[in-house]
C-alpha cells in the first residue's frame, strides 16, 4: 500500500472514508460475493463481503450501518 502508517488506528476523518469507500465498493463492485486477505502476512485478516449474511448471523446486531 502507498501509506505506510500500518502500526496507526484511523483517524475519526479516515474512518469515516472508509466507511464510504465501502459503501461504494459494496454497491458498485460486490456482485455476489468478495474475499480478500488483508495485514501482516503473519497475522492475516480474512474479510468475506456477500449480499447474503452467514449463517447464524443475526443482521439486527450487524455492527456497520450507515
Amino acid at each position: 500500500m502507498r501509506n505506510e502508517r500500518h502500526d496507526e488506528p484511523l483517524s475519526k476523518a479516515e474512518w469515516e472514508l472508509f466507511l464510504q469507500y465501502l459503501h461504494r465498493f459494496a454497491n458498485h463492485d460486490v456482485d455476489q460475493f468478495a474475499n480478500m486477505q488483508v495485514g501482516y502476512p503473519e497475522y492475516p485478516v480474512y474479510v468475506s463481503f456477500s449480499r447474503q449474511p452467514e449463517a447464524g448471523v443475526d443482521v439486527e446486531e450487524v455492527y456497520l450501518r450507515q
